[in-house]
């Protein structure tokens, strides 16, 4: 049928995965083409706006023919006028000037090209900033729930992925707590001092709006802070070539990868502690783990997670490749790459907030399970606590040293041979020589004692360094809800 067949025709195409499968709808907005070419009209506007303000022949119905015709864009139209001119901004020039054909001569006027796309770049690279700050902040939010929630349970410390001294659960939560509280912070700071291209003219010279303002710099600078303004930024770049340095690119890269740096950390940790049974990501009622193991609860949305961090860690280079093989005022061998990696990395980041959020919030954690792993390990930590509590009841440290050795060797060998449960603690209450502690063993194997600071780090932690970041964010707070991810 004719329906069919207009079905298959839109799946006869390539579907970037991120806006299909993984990032949010908001983010996908800000990237869309749809904001990228009404902001280029906003931009056009905002131009003529300040120069009649300041003095050139710009009519007031010209402005307002603009104004009507912002988001009224035929993209068919624009995309003819591209394939004849070879030349994206012109050809949306034409399509403005057509829409709204009073305004047509004044369009663009002292302009080049980047004017347009550069600021639009800053202006979406800002909106996208705010948009990942809003998710980091939920996912710091769920994770100090966690963090509160289970500071005090004791769990193993792995340092070369061996058992070592005992840490709690929370605490552990409050390491990949610190590497997003990090990041937010090089974020916001980068945000807040993100400038705007502005009006710099063919070579960032201004030369051409000098000559529309008769010589006069002073009108040329209030230019610049003008239309700035109308495009909500408080200052421009001191200095460009035709193009913003791309050295912002690279910063704001760098930002972004830092986040997925810190998500794949997480997220691998998750993968190895699910291994051992020791917690779980969410997993849906219908979910399938396996097309062949139908047991199988495997780490998928973790896995993601890594998967897109692996590509959006790669996009850094890129972006410092392309900033350092930028030629004088400008070459156009930047362009074709950042009209993907600017995108792709906001996309990809979106996204990896949105499985860390949805897994931080669901996530379940199995306290039998981590009690045994501990039970296991700490009568081998406890042996040094118990010699010297025999050698304060008179014992001869030489011997019990001895004595522990050879118990732990037996015991470890019962462990590794015969597949058996440690059974170090019953062979000391069976050995004379340490009589002083056997009225006291089991409270000298009781696992809070061995996380030394864990719990009041823990808190302290929250209450010094988490709870004023989220009441300086709290409005984004209440957007919070639960993440359901598209699959």
């Amino acid at each position: 049928s004719r329906f069919r067949k207009n079905i298959n025709m839109s799946r006869s195409k390539y579907t970037h995965p991120l806006t299909s499968r993984y990032a949010s709808d908001e983010m996908s907005l800000i990237w869309s083409d749809m904001t990228k070419f009404s902001t280029w009209r906003r931009l056009w506007i905002a131009l003529a706006t300040a120069q009649k303000e300041m003095g050139l022949k710009i009519t007031d119905k010209q402005i307002h023919q603009m104004k009507a015709k912002v988001n009224d864009i035929d993209f068919e139209y624009a995309k003819a006028q591209e394939r004849k001119l070879r030349h994206d901004v012109m050809s949306h020039i034409h399509t403005f000037a057509k829409a709204c054909p009073e305004a047509g001569p004044i369009i663009h006027l002292g302009a080049t090209s980047c004017f347009i796309t550069d600021n639009t770049e800053l202006i979406q690279m800002k909106k996208a900033l705010k948009e990942v700050q809003k998710k980091l902040i939920f996912v710091i939010a769920a994770l100090k729930d966690m963090v509160t929630k289970y500071k005090d349970m004791p769990t193993l410390g792995f340092t070369h992925y061996q058992p070592a001294q005992l840490t709690t659960v929370g605490k552990r939560a409050t390491l990949w707590l610190q590497d997003f509280l990090f990041d937010l912070k090089a974020l916001s700071d980068f945000s807040e001092g993100l400038p705007m291209r502005g009006v710099k003219g063919t070579t960032g010279t201004q030369a051409s709006y000098l000559a529309l303002f008769n010589g006069d710099h002073k009108k040329v600078l209030e230019l610049d802070a003008k239309v700035a303004s109308l495009m909500g930024f408080s200052k421009t770049i001191p200095v460009s070539g035709q193009t913003y340095t791309r050295k912002l690119d690279f910063q704001v890269c760098s930002i972004l990868s830092g986040i997925a740096q810190s998500a794949n950390k997480m997220a691998n940790d998750i993968r190895l502690l699910m291994n051992l049974r020791e917690l779980e990501e969410p997993f849906g009622k219908n979910q399938v783990g396996s097309s062949a193991m139908a047991y199988k609860r495997n780490p998928m949305r973790s896995e993601r997670v890594c998967s897109l961090a692996r590509y959006v860690i790669s996009l850094t280079a890129n972006s410092a490749h392309t900033h350092a093989t930028q030629w004088f005022e400008r070459t156009l061998d930047d362009s074709a790459n950042r009209r993907m990696v600017l995108p792709e990395s906001f996309l990809a980041v979106d996204s990896i907030l949105l499985i860390i959020n949805n897994v931080t919030s669901g996530i379940v954690v199995w306290p039998h399970v981590i009690r045994k792993r501990v039970m296991e390990a700490l009568p081998f930590m406890a042996t040094e606590n118990i010699l010297m509590a025999c050698v304060k009841q008179g014992g001869n440290r030489q011997d019990l040293h001895e004595a522990i050795r050879e118990h732990s060797m037996e015991a470890a060998r019962v462990i590794k041979e015969k597949g058996g449960e440690c059974d170090l603690l019953e062979r000391i209450a069976d050995d004379d020589k340490f009589k002083a502690v056997h009225s006291s063993l089991k409270d000298i194997v009781n696992p809070k004692l061995y996380v030394g600071r864990s719990p009041e780090q823990a808190e302290e932690f929250i209450k010094v360094e988490v709870e004023p970041v989220l009441k300086k964010y709290a409005s984004y707070l209440s957007e919070k809800k639960a993440v359901e991810l598209k699959v």
